[in-house]
């Protein structure tokens, strides 16, 4: 009944589709066909229907067949409905901060740790902070693929001819807001355009993702467990406060939006770029020479906004226990080869292959792979994280704060009310 709901007000495209979910049988050859839900098209899908494809080849008993569902709401509505109809796929990807939202509903099941111990995987493969955004309440319900934090790309020609280019090829050490403009204001006189391309405009993901970085470099905390917000208004106005200013039309343009941000970066329009990892492909299409790090730590705290593609079990009524023992080795095999991952920009969430050779090899991934030791993911409420409203919510009440110059306490304000108002509502799953 709730599949033909949905699917009646178009959130899931036919129940056909859905079928394919259910408890499949053993082919001839022994091997298990697995279901794989994922969200990532483009460039990323790309790389994940290779690492699908040769995990098939690793001939380990499973044979994946990967679903590829719209980004965003879209995706995780039909996640839970697969689960809450008993048509839940074998394998699905999450973001890791949604994870909060789904998981004390029933919508997943919890990883076994001895059965992952028994493929490859355990708890000390992965950096502390990435492994604990997948447990909740004692039980883990994701295991990060990556981690995909915002970080900052340079024009290392451009940084050169503003005497910002350190003897080791690398960007001068910025330690502070100040030196940070002042870094800015002396590659926009090189380039003629900006300093800084960072396009916010309608976009509430890329808005929250600068402040937040912020935010949690001031040190400040924003709990959401409660029926109302406690939050570091003095760290969040000064946030704000700061991207103001950095919004000068010299070190950043006031209006623009992230194309516009892509395209100015690539054209040597500007020497820095705010963005997130997944360009990394783009901008080494574009043939400019550059280099990537974490974002500057200027506010004391090292800091930076990120999110992680995390391999969750969506809740199965009664999972056959040798199609369960098939999907962990399917995880195994994906974490384990995921070098190509990072080759398209991700940071590998699975240590053993952050520390290897090939990895040491890749540039600038290795220069900007210590973000992972830094990152920080929404705070835990069930309506936020990646392609949530919450991000929209932020859009919603202080675009006005960078656009127009507005009071940051006061448009800080509203978007605390509106997360209040999401507060004082029970969890729909």
């Amino acid at each position: 009944m709730l599949l033909g709901s949905l699917a009646a007000a178009g959130g899931v495209a036919t129940i056909g589709a859905l079928g394919g979910c259910s408890p499949a049988t053993v082919a001839a050859g022994g091997a298990r066909p697995l279901s794989y839900w994922h969200l990532l098209s483009g460039g990323d899908g790309v790389v994940m229907a290779g690492l699908v494809e040769e995990a098939n080849a690793s001939d380990n008993g499973y044979e994946a067949t990967q679903t590829v569902l719209a980004w965003g709401a879209p995706y995780y509505t039909k996640l839970a409905m697969a689960s809450v109809g008993g048509r839940a796929p074998d394998v699905a990807v999450m973001h890791a901060s949604r994870v909060a939202g789904y998981a004390p509903g029933g919508l997943l099941d919890p990883w076994d740790l001895d059965l992952l111990a028994d493929v490859g995987v355990q708890e000390g493969d992965f950096l502390e902070r990435v492994w604990e955004k997948g447990t909740l309440d004692g039980n883990v319900y994701s295991i990060a693929l990556d981690s995909h934090p915002f970080v900052l790309m340079y024009n290392t020609d451009v940084a050169e001819q503003a005497g910002a280019l350190g003897d080791d090829g690398r960007l001068v050490p910025v330690e502070d807001p100040e030196t940070f403009l002042e870094v800015a204001r002396a590659m926009q006189g090189v380039t003629g355009g900006h300093g800084v391309s960072y396009g916010y405009l309608g976009d509430g993901a890329q808005m929250w993702r600068l402040f937040y970085t912020f935010f949690k470099q001031h040190g400040g905390e924003m709990d959401l467990s409660g029926d109302r917000v406690q939050v570091d208004t003095d760290a969040a106005v000064a946030s704000l406060e700061y991207i103001q200013r950095m919004l000068d039309g010299t070190v950043c343009t006031p209006n623009g939006d992230y194309g516009t941000a892509v395209s100015e970066f690539v054209t040597g329009g500007s020497g820095m770029f705010l963005t997130g990892v997944w360009e990394l492909p783009t901008v080494k299409a574009a043939g400019i020479a550059f280099d990537a790090q974490p974002i500057p730590t200027l506010f004391g705290t090292p800091a930076a906004y990120a999110d992680s593609h995390a391999l969750t079990l969506p809740h199965q009524n009664d999972p056959d226990p040798e199609q369960r023992r098939a999907a962990y080795q399917f995880v195994a095999d994906l974490l384990q080869n995921s070098l190509p991952w990072a080759e398209a920009g991700h940071i590998p969430a699975f240590q053993p292959v952050v520390d290897s050779a090939e990895y040491a090899e890749l540039t600038p991934q290795v220069n900007y792979a210590p973000a992972a030791e830094i990152l920080n993911y929404d705070p835990e409420a069930w309506f936020t994280g990646s392609g949530s409203d919450f991000q929209a919510y932020f859009l919603e009440t202080v675009q006005n704060v960078y656009l127009e110059g507005a009071d940051p306490a006061e448009g800080f304000d509203a978007f605390v009310r509106r997360v209040d108002v999401q507060l004082a509502k029970p969890n729909p799953v």
